[in-house]
């Protein structure tokens, strides 16, 4: 008798049965490896964007310096972390952010960029301070692209998060070295199907975001 390509009997036993590999656990463990990065990317950023905005000397030296971290095979960063942070989480959860920066300071600087001088202007003669004319006018317009570019972050580093199963901290990627080493596809697929959900649910809730914090934007499209 064939074995069927998805075993739902073994979904059930292994969902949560309180091992390190339920399925449970590492898409919980997924879920922090791959949103953190994009958090602590994101801190990082916004300040290095806006300098380098306001600064454009600076911007080619910084994405040069992301984009050749960006290149690096990311198991040789994790290689390279071994000896330092160990087997854990964070060995993952530092390179990952590294590339989530390579994506978001040119976001954080485009967005900066899109602002119209008109409306920096206008705000200045409305005696808007540095401070609150960054926090309450530029910050609000650069939104849309800053946010894009997190959606790119979010799902590239949700796809990425799984190459840590080779040093044994990949989250759902344990399903698919699992499943490779038994020739047994019920993990794989299930691996695969959680990653895609878990990518299209964190873009759905993001372009979300993007809608509650720019509302006048539904209102154009609507007029």
């Amino acid at each position: 008798m064939d074995e069927p390509l998805v075993r739902w009997d073994w979904i059930a036993r292994n969902w949560d049965n309180g091992s390190p590999l339920a399925i449970r656990t590492l898409l919980e463990n997924h879920v922090v490896m791959a949103f953190a990065p994009v958090l602590f990317g994101l801190l990082l950023a916004l300040p290095i964007g806006l300098a380098c905005a306001r600064w454009r000397l600076l911007y080619q030296p910084a994405t040069a310096v992301m984009n050749i971290v960006y290149a690096m095979p990311s198991l040789a960063l994790f290689s390279i972390l071994l000896s330092v942070t160990g087997l854990t989480q964070t060995t993952v959860i530092i390179p990952l952010t590294l590339f989530s920066l390579a994506v978001l300071i040119p976001a954080v600087v485009d967005g900066m960029t899109s602002v119209p001088d008109h409306v920096r202007q206008s705000a200045v003669a409305m005696g808007f301070r540095p401070l609150r004319r960054l926090l309450q006018v530029e910050l609000p317009i650069a939104t849309p692209v800053v946010l894009a570019g997190v959606r790119v972050a979010t799902v590239a580093s949700i796809s990425l998060v799984s190459v840590g199963a080779l040093i044994g901290q990949g989250g759902l990627g344990a399903l698919f070295t699992d499943g490779w080493q038994r020739q047994f596809y019920t993990p794989i697929i299930v691996g695969i199907a959680l990653i895609v959900l878990l990518a299209v649910g964190a873009d759905l809730v993001l372009i979300a975001l993007q809608r509650l914090l720019t509302p006048w934007s539904r209102a154009r499209r609507s007029a």
